[in-house]
């Protein structure tokens, strides 16, 4: 099909749920696990710190996918109660207005996906009685139909693949189950596996997919690398019909993780809480050929809140009726601009209610309750001098913590008052689930309340709000 340059251009997002940028290879991983990502990322524009500021899921999808912050769209919550806010706009409400058709695989019934003409799921979880798990490819075995279907349709589309490997259960299919590992799962003389399953909220969920009896955790490690490099190749599959049916030249693509992983970092075992590194930075990868260069590697600072401007701005829509928080990226691509913003606000609020302050040399964290993990109230870092985060100096550098805390609270004022709304993050009672705590006053209590038992109840929370 000849390219079709008189008419706005397709355009692919492939939202990539828990995937962590420091296990792609693209990304400077030691294990090639994203060898067709990488060959993607020639041809592209890669972004190399990318910050999804509000962790989890369902909030990090809500400023992916409308352009805004934590306290425009009011959501900060994975269970946020209730739809989107109908003042603001999302990416496929914005596209359908200019004539594109749209559709969204495997995001339905979350307040963040609001706007799609068309919704299609597809089976994404499992657990170790079900066998391994192709999730990538019953993604692809709805989205290629889809894309056939869109294509005939003729209208410029905006198709949003939400992929679900690596996300846990890590169940890749072989060979990626052994790809990255030739030890002994089994041996009882590692001991690596017993925190994890001492800890109670998890441990009957990690025992429903987990092998039984496993003592490494450098095996779960590798599989969730296997499911890294599943999806690449499944992924491959989409590039490959889009070149097929003469699409590559006249679509936008992108890459782009909703949040990290925590591994066996911080005590987060095999889960996206926590606002440590691990599970702030995602990638992303924009490729636009004619109008995104290729082979770039962008250095600035930017946030998924930048991603709706860029993709407009690549697109020539201009909207003077709708403003955004975010900015395009294309100023940082050119060069023009070294960076957005290098510090910035973050919060979480899955497992723990938190929020924070980063800059390039300092983290802040701050407990707004006590927390599971049976953390301290206050966390301070040295992103410089220690990246992983390993030694806590909130005690020892006070002066430090209360200059973070006055940019920070100097920012949720200035937000408030722009916005005319409060902190999001201030007001979530029953955030957790449990209908009849609105907070927690103790880790104990949190320790004991909190608990996910089978992947059906951890794909239901993942995937759905909470009314």
């Amino acid at each position: 099909m000849p390219a079709r340059r008189n008419r706005k251009p397709n355009i692919v997002l492939l939202g990539i749920d828990s995937l962590r940028r420091d296990h792609m290879s693209c990304y400077g991983y030691s294990r090639l696990t994203t060898p067709h990502i990488d060959r993607f990322a020639q041809e592209s524009a890669l972004f190399e710190q990318t910050f999804s500021a509000y962790i989890p899921t369902t909030s990090a999808y809500a400023s992916m996918l409308t352009g805004q912050d934590v306290f425009t769209t009011q959501v900060v919550a994975l269970r946020h109660k209730g739809p989107l806010r109908p003042e603001v706009k999302t990416l496929p409400e914005l596209l359908r207005e200019e004539g594109y058709a749209t559709t969204c695989v495997g995001f339905t019934g979350n307040p963040s996906s609001r706007g799609f003409d068309k919704y299609i799921d597809y089976p994404s979880w499992g657990s170790w009685n079900e066998g391994r798990s192709p999730k990538a490819q019953s993604l692809n075995e709805v989205a290629l139909p889809e894309l056939d279907r869109l294509l005939r349709k003729r209208d410029p589309f905006f198709l949003f693949l939400r992929h679900m490997d690596p996300h846990s259960p890590y169940l890749p299919p072989a060979p990626y189950e052994r790809m990255f590992y030739h030890g002994n799962e089994f041996d009882k003389r590692n001991k690596s596996m017993e925190p994890v399953m001492d800890f109670k909220p998890f441990r009957d969920f990690f025992a429903s997919w987990m092998p039984p009896g496993v003592t490494d955790k450098d095996y779960i490690i590798a599989q969730y690398d296997g499911a890294v490099a599943y999806m690449d190749a499944a992924i491959q599959s989409i590039f490959t019909a889009l070149e097929a049916r003469g699409l590559a030249e006249d679509t936008i693509v992108v890459i782009n993780g909703d949040h990290g992983e925590t591994l066996y970092d911080h005590d987060c075992y095999f889960d996206h809480h926590g606002m440590y590194e691990p599970t702030l930075v995602v990638p992303l990868i924009i490729r636009y050929p004619g109008k995104v260069p290729a082979g770039v590697r962008v250095k600035g600072y930017n946030q998924h809140k930048d991603l709706v401007p860029t993709l407009l701005d690549l697109a020539g829509i201009e909207r003077e009726d709708v403003s955004f928080d975010g900015r395009s990226l294309l100023p940082m691509v050119r060069g023009d601009v070294a960076s957005h913003a290098s510090e910035f606000y973050i919060t979480e609020c899955t497992w723990m209610r938190k929020h924070g302050w980063r800059t390039p040399n300092w983290k802040l964290i701050v407990a707004l309750e006590p927390d599971f993990h049976f953390k301290p109230p206050v966390e301070l870092y040295n992103l410089i001098e220690d990246p992983e985060e390993a030694i806590n100096l909130a005690e020892a550098q006070p002066e430090i913590v209360a200059e973070l805390k006055r940019r920070m609270d100097a920012w949720i004022a200035q937000r408030e008052a722009e916005t005319g709304l409060p902190n999001p993050i201030y007001n979530q009672p029953g955030w957790h689930g449990d209908p009849n705590i609105d907070y927690f006053t103790s880790s104990q209590q949190a320790y004991d309340t909190l608990h996910i038992g089978d992947p059906t109840q951890a794909a239901r929370l993942q995937s759905r709000s909470r009314e």
